[in-house]
């Protein structure tokens, strides 16, 4: 469970709890920008040992922080493809 909620914490994610299930299993509570969760299922699988799946649904919408704003807006500059 540790891997998993510091792989979660290092995408902008924040973790609400967890509930035991039977099998030596955990469900782990969290809510993590959309943006962060390309390619996901393929991370999970590598630190489960190909035991983890993951379900999500909208919550909400929330202001970027400043700094992936500044990132996302030099993106879209004119000449930023070429960078």
């Amino acid at each position: 469970m540790g891997d998993i909620a510091g792989d979660l914490s290092s995408k902008r994610g924040r973790i609400s709890g967890n509930d035991s299930l039977p099998g030596n299993k955990v469900a782990i509570k969290s809510q993590v920008p959309l943006a962060e969760l390309s390619d996901y299922q393929n991370r999970l699988k590598s630190l489960t040992g190909g035991e983890g799946s993951y379900t999500m649904q909208l919550s909400h919408y929330e202001a970027v922080p400043p700094a992936v704003q500044k990132n996302l807006a030099a993106k879209h500059q004119p000449g930023a493809e070429d960078q």
